[in-house]
Parts: C-alpha cells; structure tokens; sequence
C-alpha cells in the first residue's frame, strides 16, 4: 500500500490539494497509513474518527435526519461525511468510510463486512458506494482502506 500511498501523495502535491479522512469502522486506519509517510504534513490536512452517531453529526454536520432514515452505514451519510469533512477543515479533497466489521452488528439487509465509502473534492463533486468484504474485522477494515484510497487515486488520475 506504500506505493499506492506515495502516488496519492504525489498528485496531491502537485494539485496542491489537502486531504481530509471521515473515518468510522476503520478508527483512524486510513490516517495513521497516510501519516505514515514522510512529508505527509504537506498534503495531509486532518483525519476525523467519528464512530458514534453524534461524533458524525457535531464534527462533521451529518445530519439526523439522513442517520435515521439510511442509518450510519449508507452512502448517504459517507456523502455527508465527506463533505462535512471539507467544511470543517481547510482540506479540497476527502474520503469517507462507514461500516460494520464486525463480528457482531450486522443485519440481514446490511450483513457483517458491509461498507459504505464516500468521497469529495470541493466544488466539483461528492460520489459514495457500498462494498461487501468477507473475512475477519482486521481483513474487512484492511479492505476497506485500500479501497478508499484505490479510488482517491483514481479520483486525482482523471
């Protein structure tokens, strides 16, 4: 994922964009990898880990309305999220991710390993999807973090 991590960092560079995390199943995963990298306070403006609801809602404006009509994992919260996560920062750019790792917390309708991702850029757009990983909470929060930046990366190629 360094890799992968590095290419983020270097099209963020270049952009001159800051990158903002709303982070919730994966409780700051994302972050700590980004951070990982040397000269990440360039690019990297802040990570929020919002894992209750009223964490989502006082940090990032998710509204509560949209938490008890979709729930907290849905990708209308993650779009909420994200955008929440620009307004409440200086950053251009953010990823999102809600979900239930598990072991326990799933329903039929949205069964263990279901998550949801969000991503915006400030002024052009704020887009979400729903995945469904198998494995344990360590290989479904893994999952997940890999794909939030799989398409960060996309998302500053176009």
């Amino acid at each position: 994922m360094k890799i992968l991590i590095e290419n983020i960092a270097e099209l963020l560079i270049i952009r001159q964009l800051r990158l903002a995390t709303a982070e919730s199943c994966t409780g700051g995963l994302v972050s700590s990898m980004l951070t990982e990298v040397a000269g990440s306070s360039v690019w990297f403006e802040c990570g929020f880990v919002t894992y209750s609801n009223s964490a989502k809602q006082s940090m990032l404006q998710v509204k509560e309305q949209t938490l008890q009509q979709y729930g907290a994992v849905s990708e209308q919260v993650v779009e909420e999220m994200a955008s929440g996560a620009i307004r409440q920062s200086a950053a251009h750019i953010s990823l999102s991710i809600s979900g239930i790792a598990g072991p326990g917390g799933g329903t039929a309708e949205k069964p263990v390993g279901t998550v949801c991702l969000g991503w915006a850029r400030e002024g052009a757009y704020v887009i979400a999807e729903t995945q469904y990983y198998d494995g344990n909470r360590e290989q479904v929060r893994l999952a997940a973090t890999k794909r939030a930046l799989q398409r960060l990366l996309e998302l500053l190629q176009t």
